[in-house]
């Protein structure tokens, strides 16, 4: 989508436009100690975060629901993007050249889109999820080995729309087709070479509309039924026995928390998407030297997101915390006991009857 796919060509094509050569374009030391320990800082947040994350649910096999499934996904997404996509990026920035290598340059576009894709895609299962279960809670409800499949589609659909990138992503010379008057480093730079700038419009616009904004318009539509079908049970649950209150309770802070992951990692790709939109359909409309800057603060703001996930997850997640610090603490002699929170996450039932309660208090799928 636009969210990434000009992470390396937006810096590449401004080296083939013949900006004003004789303005000093480069970033202040103070500019660029900010975006070392700003990028150093979403990388460490992130990795240690989502890994914590991705530990603490697989070794414990009463976390792994649907929807834990779904968020590890998400978390594995972020991580590739901390260990590719991070430290490329900033590089390249830095350095205003590239000297990864041919491999590099087509493999962190693709894993880029890949990594975006499957992130988007995990977020909207994650809601489909909660839509069928609430909304429809006497249907059909997702088992943990269709999870697993969902997984295996997500990766292998962002696989083939990322192609592209692999064809298109090359290393060559700035301004090699150009006649200008001054002279210019020959250092390589690596950028999309695409047939036609119509194909490479058609094809990230497509990107972006199928991979922003059609799943967010889903995920805020699936939400929107939960928020309308748990405000309308809102009487039934007071007069519910305690114990649904309760476990009401606990459905309506995870779709807080599952609510406020979507919401952050939409604002958050938002500058970029805006900026390579501009920078694809109108590139004059970027000041020549403040292109730079302006790339590095959208292109963070979109990294942070890789924090996102384990920030809220842990924060909104008293079970979490509580199996984070059993985890670390554990050793071979002796095990950490407590009592945690028996608020299912991906079985919630919503409905105020005995048969339903009973159900429910026996579910072991706990988050």
């Amino acid at each position: 989508m636009e969210l990434q796919h000009n992470t390396n060509n937006n810096q590449a094509l401004r080296k083939e436009i013949p900006w004003d050569f004789t303005e000093d374009c480069s970033l202040s030391i103070s500019a660029t100690t900010f975006l070392i320990i700003a990028y150093s800082t979403v990388m460490a947040v992130g990795l240690i975060g989502n890994s914590c994350l991705v530990y603490v649910i697989t070794r414990n096999r009463e976390m792994q629901n649907v929807t834990n499934i779904f968020i590890v996904n998400l978390s594995c997404s972020d991580i590739l993007m901390c260990i590719i996509c991070l430290p490329v990026t900033i590089i390249y920035t830095l350095m205003d050249r590239w000297v990864l290598g041919d491999i590099l340059c087509k493999l962190t576009p693709f894993i880029q889109c890949i990594s975006v894709t499957v992130s988007i895609f995990s977020l909207v299962l994650i809601a489909m999820e909660r839509y069928q279960l609430i909304v429809h809670p006497t249907g059909w409800k997702p088992l943990v080995g269709q999870s697993y499949f969902a997984v295996a589609i997500t990766w292998m659909v962002a696989s083939l729309i990322s192609v592209p990138f692999l064809s298109y992503s090359v290393l060559t010379l700035p301004f090699q087709n150009l006649s200008l008057p001054l002279a210019v480093n020959d250092h390589l730079v690596c950028m999309e070479l695409w047939p036609t700038v119509q194909e490479r419009r058609a094809y990230t616009t497509s990107l972006l509309i199928f991979q922003y904004i059609l799943p967010l318009v889903l995920i805020l539509v699936c939400y929107l039924h939960v928020y309308l079908r748990l405000r309308r049970r809102k009487d039934m649950v007071e007069r519910g026995r305690n114990t649904t209150q309760k476990k009401n309770k606990g459905s309506t802070r995870i779709n807080a928390m599952l609510v406020s992951i979507v919401v952050a990692f939409a604002l958050s790709w938002l500058p970029l998407n805006v900026f390579n939109t501009v920078f694809d359909w109108n590139h004059e409309a970027i000041p020549s030297c403040g292109h730079d800057i302006i790339f590095s603060f959208c292109h963070l703001m979109a990294m942070s997101s890789t924090c996102v996930n384990p920030v809220i997850y842990g924060f909104l997640n008293t079970n979490f915390q509580k199996q984070l610090k059993s985890t670390l603490l554990r050793c071979r002699c002796w095990e950490v006991t407590e009592r945690y929170e028996s608020v299912p996450l991906s079985t919630v039932s919503t409905e105020v009857t005995k048969g339903s309660i009973l159900s429910n208090g026996s579910m072991s799928n706990t988050i």
